[in-house]
């Protein structure tokens, strides 16, 4: 039979590209309806590996990507949201949540694709209604998933008269292995299993593959997504390369069961097909959701296996930061709001502690120029933010119930000092900013001011180690201490300009290498500031106890 090579080529791949862009595009109009909250989902949802698998589930069927779900877990775990069995856990639920996409598929309305992207365009178009919109854009992604698959499909059928992919279909049969090898490449190259697996319905559908060749390409396909998740990984940190791999240590073990296993499994899909009166494309739809499902129920009592075998594998200090409060129990809140400020106090020691160790990361990164200080100092950043937060809401619980004059003492100089540590945070994060652009930029300062800039460097690390002490210990004495340093950063910041002004004007220093200087000694000198602030209402903790005494 003859036909045309180039129009089936231009066919296949306009269709895929269709078929991507649909799937893209109905993710992010599912995305916005749901808010836009998809961290904050796995974030809040994953306090147990079950619960990990449900939010794994819901926010893959909402973004319509398996590899989208990971690579934010990926991420979660990098920032230190999530701990790496709680990431299996959501990762098991991504590989069930992305079988939706085969399913739908399964769903044989590829007639009615473009009335229902002309549907979808006239809501994104016509309502200025921002909900209307996004469920504008779920149609139009709909109908352009299907209106590609059927141009996918027109491409394909020449296919079925291909004595070539015939053998090789009769190849995977044979050698199931080789089918897997297929699926995974193709995955890779393509970066959708939805794709893959959509090709792999149509190819079913029109005869051009047996079943018991399609299901090792299934397998293969499962396999093929995880590149995504390990692209996201590189470079991260080691926990975070950790989660990456159990994506791919999790469908390989599931593929090794189901191949041991290939024989019952395709007899008991081909049960399923007569058995349900399934058509072709949702035969295959039920092979994929078995195949995922069965995998998440038998690994799923071996979670602490699985993450400690991605331990021994992937080597490294875990640079795990919990983000998460450690010490405010809300039950202290009604019963004792003494004991709650007391715990309100311990947790904003331990924020004051992690921006402590965000400066010395920071000081790291201009002294090694090492990525990974830099990272460390952005994923503190982060938990100071949600510390803040956290601990803000607790102590306004805390202010609803009835205070001593002390306990409210307390309270104001709690409140204020988680303000001056998140403002520490961001001023850390302004340096880490310099430093960047002096390597992005390969600006050179001179050894004079980068000597200049190690002791300021140091000195504000002492003052803001000090001014944490002084309030763990409400210590007005170390307080006072913090002043008179708090006074030579500010002394130092004004001599740094001027001998960085004298530079200037003898050029020996560039104008780039003077914008980073300054910036540093800015904010170093503002990081004194709020270490003073923490210091002061130390010591007027002290005034009013002397004040009342004599009252």
């Amino acid at each position: 039979m003859e036909f045309n090579v180039q129009e089936m080529i231009f066919q296949f791949i306009g269709g895929l590209g269709i078929f991507l862009f649909g799937i893209k595009f109905m993710g992010d109009g599912l995305q916005k309806s749901a808010g836009d909250r998809l961290r904050e989902i796995l974030d809040r949802f994953t306090s147990n590996p079950f619960m990990g698998v449900l939010a794994g589930m819901f926010v893959t069927i909402l973004i319509q990507s398996s590899s989208g779900t990971t690579a934010l877990t990926v991420g979660l775990v990098s920032a230190g949201f999530m701990t790496l069995r709680q990431a299996i856990g959501v990762i098991m639920g991504a590989n069930i949540g992305t079988t939706v996409t085969a399913f739908i598929i399964g769903i044989e309305i590829d007639e009615y694709a473009l009335p229902i992207i002309a549907l979808g365009a006239a809501a994104i178009f016509f309502f200025k209604n921002n909900r209307i919109q996004a469920f504008g854009q779920i149609l139009f992604g709909f109908g352009a998933l299907f209106y590609g698959l059927d141009l996918m499909s027109s491409g394909m059928k020449p296919l079925r008269t291909l004595e070539s992919f015939h053998d090789l279909t009769i190849s995977m049969s044979a050698s199931p292995i080789l089918g897997v090898i297929v699926g995974t490449i193709f995955t890779v190259v393509v970066q959708s299993s939805s794709a893959t697996i959509g090709i792999l319905q149509e190819l079913f559908a029109q005869g051009a593959i047996r079943l018991d060749a399609a299901l090792p390409v299934l397998f293969g396909d499962n396999i093929g997504t995880t590149i995504t998740a390990v692209l996201a990984s590189i470079g991260a940190s080691v926990a975070a390369r950790r989660a990456a791999f159990v994506h791919v240590l999790f469908n390989i073990i599931g593929t090794v069961i189901f191949l041991i296993l290939i024989v019952p499994f395709t007899k008991f899909i081909g049960f399923l097909q007569a058995s349900m009166g399934l058509n072709p494309e949702m035969t295959i739809a039920f092979a994929h959701g078995t195949f995922n499902v069965t995998n998440t129920i038998i690994q799923f009592p071996f979670i602490a296996v699985l993450a400690w075998i991605v331990t021994k594998l992937i080597r490294g200090e875990d640079t795990f930061i919990d983000v998460k409060p450690q010490n405010l129990n809300p039950i202290f809140i009604e019963k004792s709001p003494s004991i709650a400020i007391n715990q309100a106090k311990e947790e904003v020691i331990r924020m004051g502690g992690l921006s402590l160790r965000g400066l010395k990361e920071a000081n790291a990164y201009f002294q090694t120029q090492q990525k990974k200080h830099a990272d460390t100092a952005v994923q503190l950043e982060e938990a100071i933010d949600n510390l803040d937060k956290k601990i803000t809401n607790y102590l306004v619980e805390i202010s609803e119930k009835s205070l001593s004059g002390s306990e409210s003492q307390r309270h104001t100089i709690l409140l204020d000092s988680v303000r001056d540590i998140e403002r520490i945070g961001d001023h850390i994060e302004n340096i880490i900013e310099a430093v960047d652009y002096k390597h992005s930029n390969r600006v050179t300062i001179s050894d004079t001011a980068t000597n200049e800039l190690n002791e300021m460097i140091t000195l504000t690390i002492s003052t803001l180690t000090d001014a944490i002490e002084a309030l763990k210990h409400f210590d007005a004495d170390l307080a006072r201490h913090v002043l008179s340093k708090e006074d030579q950063i500010d002394k130092m910041e004004r001599q740094l300009r001027k001998k960085h002004i004298m530079r200037l004007n003898e050029r020996t220093c560039s104008g780039d290498a003077g914008v980073t200087f300054v910036d540093i000694v800015t904010n170093l000198e503002r990081i004194g500031d709020h270490s003073s602030n923490i210091a002061e209402a130390v010591i007027e903790i002290e005034r009013n106890q002397i004040h009342t005494a004599n009252a």
